[in-house]
């Protein structure tokens, strides 16, 4: 007799796909809207207008693009553990929009090294805008928190690392940098390929916002307050650093190019760091059938793809400084 376990496929048995389930969903709304490639953006106007802007502006921007282009590989690099997690505990819906969730990130990664190669013209290390606080979030605590999966699968590592990524990285970070990254290139007419971009951009880390918040309630439904406090802790560890890095940015400059203020960055991460917590928060003691149960529309609208145009000619130079 072979000492080999035997192995069941859930999609041969009676159970099948549960398209239910929020992950499902997720999985679906990727296939029918993260369909966009990074080669189709037209840059043309973009290095047009890049040529024409001032050179703090371009020097604001191309920090910008580097903590965005180093941040989406680092997350990249540093998904597999959990996906690893979670395949080990046989959720093969949650395991297949991971994936989807993955090649995302990967099309982010190619998105902004092309913007530097073919608009910004840029070759060179662009580590030296890599501040305190970035390092501490993506040099350390990121690849930390998510490897740690790799001997340590608790409900309560689990939460830890998807905090770090889902919460912290993607929501305070990334989400809130592409909002006010947005509203400069909209609010100053320019570089209408990457309005386009990141409106893509937007709409690919809703989903996966989401699914970090269906992760982190369905781990409080099943395992309790000893999770919840291992979010709580969490939170508070890298909320800190996490605005530091907003901070950071605009220490560099005096004034602010574009007329960016603080407020631009902090009060929507804020905001929409406190919802999320609080949307946890209250699944503390519900079912899991309930937490499955949870729509999706306040994370991932319907009306969440991109329009089929960018608007936005090319500015005067020094436009909005």
């Amino acid at each position: 007799m072979s000492d080999t376990p035997e192995r069941s496929y859930q999609t041969t048995s009676p159970r099948g796909l549960d398209h239910s389930l929020p992950p499902m969903r997720l999985w679906h709304k990727a296939k029918q809207r993260g369909i966009w490639d990074p080669r189709d953006i037209d840059f043309e106007q973009d290095a047009q207008d890049w040529a024409g802007l001032a050179d703090e502006q371009r020097d604001v921007l191309l920090r910008l693009t580097s903590l965005f282009a180093a941040g989406e590989e680092s997350v990249a690099l540093d998904l597999l553990p959990l996906i690893g997690v979670i395949a080990a505990e046989g959720r093969l819906e949650e395991e297949m929009f991971l994936a989807a969730f993955l090649w995302e990130e990967a099309k982010h990664v190619e998105l902004f090294r092309r913007f530097l190669d073919e608009v910004a013209d840029e070759h060179s290390d662009l580590s030296h805008y890599h501040t305190a606080s970035y390092r501490k979030v993506f040099y350390e605590e990121l690849p930390r928190s998510l490897g740690r999966l790799r001997d340590d699968p608790s409900p309560q590592a689990q939460a830890a690392a998807s905090v770090t990524y889902n919460m912290i990285v993607e929501g305070v970070l990334a989400e809130t940098g592409y909002h006010a990254y947005l509203t400069v290139l909209e609010r100053n007419q320019i570089l209408p390929g990457m309005q386009r971009a990141v409106a893509y951009l937007k709409a690919d880390e809703a989903r996966h916002m989401a699914y970090g918040v269906f992760l982190l309630s369905r781990l409080v439904a099943e395992h309790g307050d000893p999770v919840w406090r291992a979010i709580e802790a969490r939170m508070g560890e890298m909320l800190a650093p996490a605005l530091g890095v907003v901070e950071e940015v605009f220490a560099a400059y005096d004034p602010m190019p574009f007329g960016l203020t603080r407020e631009d960055f902090t009060t929507f991460a804020l905001t929409q760091f406190q919802r999320r917590s609080q949307r946890i928060e209250r699944c503390r003691g519900k079912s899991l059938e309930a937490i499955c149960r949870a729509g999706l529309d306040d994370e991932v609208p319907d009306d969440d793809v991109p329009p089929a145009t960018a608007p936005g000619a090319a500015a005067a130079a020094g436009a909005g400084s």
